[in-house]
């Protein structure tokens, strides 16, 4: 299975019509067809409305929604509406209703609220996708289908807790085997019977909240059992579908870089990945290219869909600011540079209560198509329309792989020690967000990827080393390419054990250091650090962690230059095998200048510094299309223009207009250009 086929980038987005009379219904298609809108994600929360009754089903609306769209030429991603419950089952079932962290069950209310172990909720979950596969299957309008939505949250139930155990039985097999790999020697902890063991939180291993744990290595391994245990959901869910429709794509809608589910776990089971793209609007733009590229590395650089983005505000957070003018083209052609076939929105009309009645629309309260944000919608779609097919199915052509990994993500942040203060996401994002500025195209890739195809592979605090992976970058260097990782890197095996070796534990060959200590310090401490020599070196700052390296066939390129360990290395080179390889350490917590400047450098020898690597505001982006056409993205994330110079000739595919080798090519405020090379002068 593949992204759903289409003619064009999807366009549209959530819509409810059920929220309004039907002669509202008319004037929402007559202003889709003003905005270009084809596709239509319907049903998401449609529980209570289409099974109003256990023994009761009712599609009456469902069929005039889906007929609808079909004769107004529009497709249906058509959700399974099981992301929240309706009120006559958690009546019916009360233990289908969540227990908290706190130990405390729910009642009835919100979304997201059903227990993942819960029989009844997996029963009747799978009768709904089943009975709507069997009536919509070979609709007319079905484009794909929409499992759940945004799947997320813990439930720490007696039940859940009793799945935890079968679970732990079938990862380990036997006691001893459980006991040794979460050190359960500590604190006479030694379990000599299953049921013994207690799902980890507030009332058991934890204090202060969910990442302060006595025993990480169960917190770590409720992280993979709750991963499990709603991906159990979602199976639950597409077998059903698939009883009665083996073609049409599945996938569900993930959240980027989320931390509760580890989403490479997922991604084998859906057909195409999708998210929900809702970036702080203050964050800077390669945010949303970090869950775009993640996303896309789901399924070995496959197109992905942006499955909501808001045209203009978000309604959930303290302070939601609104989209400025030319942000939301911006955002939806960084989304396409990065590998979307689709760009969706959240949400169509606007909704005329609860809690997200303050929620950008497409279509405000009053229905008008005379507003800013209408405007800029149909704009989009028009140049969306006539794009046509040009980059569907196109793929990233990287030399670049930064390696992503939640099980380093959990053990890091439940560690107590070295600092609290480093935040995974925040680290991987500043290495990202470097070699993005470098002008390199990145795959964000799990530790289990292939990485024969990358010159570079960047892997900050790689923090847990499972399996094959350090062989593996070893062989990346041994072949001429080079493996960056930094401080907090190499500590711990698969179930969250000190190595018992130097740090950093099996890198130790590939990186060339040994480190015996380390040093924490307030985020307001900072240790001046100089990178390189002479005219080229660098003077910028680390904080929160210093690694005391000592080099073991590793070269310095940093030094600290403050406290006791003054002159001692902060960053290393370590020349590896014949083909001139590297393996690089970062000890510390550079700023981003610091990042900058050793990424670049990585980048530099491999010859992956972009064109316009230099035009700090300009993000570009490549794909090559099925038939082997090179698309080069620019995107100027400045409000003024920006001039650069075209590195080749090519054809912007939005205006039409050729622009030749050296020309001046200017960007206007928030500007977007879509270059297709001309054939043979590529450069």
């Amino acid at each position: 299975m593949t992204t759903p086929e289409t003619d064009k980038i999807a366009y549209g987005g959530d819509y409810n019509p059920e929220q309004w009379p039907e002669p509202v219904w008319d004037e929402d298609h007559r202003l889709f067809r003003a905005a270009r809108i084809d596709t239509l994600t319907v049903g998401v929360f449609s529980w209570a409305l289409t099974q109003p009754a256990e023994d009761t089903y009712d599609f009456t609306v469902l069929d005039r929604i889906l007929d609808r769209a079909a004769a107004e030429d529009r497709r249906v991603c058509l959700a399974t509406g099981t992301a929240a419950l309706p009120p006559w089952l958690a009546r019916a079932h009360p233990e289908v209703n969540r227990t908290d962290f706190e130990g405390r069950r729910h009642r009835y209310g919100q979304r997201h609220n059903f227990c993942p172990g819960s029989p009844a909720y997996r029963r009747l979950s799978a009768a709904l996708a089943d009975r709507l596969a069997e009536r919509y299957a070979a609709h007319p309008a079905l484009l794909a289908w929409h499992i759940n939505n945004e799947y997320g949250g813990a439930c720490y139930c007696d039940r859940c807790a009793a799945a935890f155990r079968v679970w732990l039985r079938e990862r380990y097999g036997a006691l001893d085997a459980l006991n040794d790999a979460w050190c359960t020697a500590f604190w006479s902890h030694r379990y000599t019977n299953w049921e013994e063991i207690e799902a980890p939180s507030a009332l058991t291993e934890h204090w202060r909240g969910p990442d302060h744990t006595a025993f990480q290595g169960i917190t770590l391994d409720y992280h993979r059992f709750t991963t499990d245990a709603l991906l159990g959901c979602f199976l639950g869910e597409k077998e059903a579908i698939r009883a009665h429709d083996p073609d049409t794509p599945v996938t569900t809608n993930f959240m980027g870089a989320y931390r509760p589910l580890d989403y490479h776990r997922w991604a084998p089971h859906l057909d195409f990945a999708s998210w929900d793209s809702y970036p702080p609007l203050d964050a800077p733009p390669t945010r949303a290219a970090l869950g775009h590229d993640l996303m896309r590395g789901l399924k070995d650089g496959a197109p992905f869909w942006l499955m909501e983005q808001t045209p203009s505000t978000t309604a959930c957070r303290e302070v939601n600011p609104l989209r400025r003018p030319g942000e939301l083209r911006l955002a939806t052609w960084q989304a396409v540079a990065h590998g979307a076939d689709a760009a969706l929105y959240f949400q169509l009309r606007a909704s005329r209560g609860a809690c997200e009645k303050y929620h950008g629309a497409v279509i405000g309260h009053a229905g008008r198509e005379d507003t800013r944000v209408f405007r800029e919608v149909a704009d989009l779609g028009r140049e969306l329309a006539e794009l046509g097919p040009a980059t569907l199915g196109a793929r990233t052509p990287a030399r670049t792989a930064l390696l992503f990994d939640w099980d380093s993500w959990w053990a890091l942040e439940l560690s107590d020690g070295p600092s609290r203060l480093v935040r995974y996401q925040d680290v991987v994002h500043t290495y990202y967000r470097a070699a993005r500025a470098a002008g390199a195209d990145v795959d964000v890739v799990a530790v289990t990827a292939d990485l024969t195809p990358y010159d570079v592979v960047i892997a900050p605090v790689l923090h847990m080393v499972k399996g094959d992976l350090a062989p593996r970058l070893e062989a990346v260097a041994a072949r001429g390419g080079t493996v960056l990782t930094t401080f907090l890197s190499g500590r711990v095996d698969e179930h969250d054990n000190a190595f018992l070796t130097d740090v950093p534990g099996p890198l130790a060959g590939l990186l060339g250091v040994r480190v015996d200590e380390w040093d924490a310090r307030p985020a307001g401490t900072a240790n001046p650090v100089v990178l390189g020599t002479g005219d080229e070196a660098l003077h910028t700052e680390a904080r929160l962690v210093f690694e005391i390296v000592l080099p073991r066939g590793a070269e310095p390129v940093g030094t600290y230059r403050a406290d006791f360990y003054a002159g001692t290395p902060a960053v290393t080179r370590h020349p590896v095998g014949a083909s001139g390889g590297e393996g690089w350490y970062v000890a510390t917590a550079l700023d981003q200048p610091g990042v900058d400047w050793v990424v670049r450098r990585v980048l530099a020898r491999h010859g992956l510094v972009g064109p316009y690597a230099d035009h700090l505001s300009v993000e570009t982006a490549a794909r090559t299309a099925p038939d082997g056409t090179r698309l080069l993205f620019l995107l100027n994330h400045a409000p003024e223009p920006v001039s650069v110079t075209a590195h080749t000739t090519a054809v912007d595919l939005l205006t039409g207009k050729r622009a030749e080798r050296g020309e001046t090519l200017t960007l206007d405020p928030y500007g977007v250009r879509v270059l297709r090379p001309e054939q043979g002068r590529a450069h």
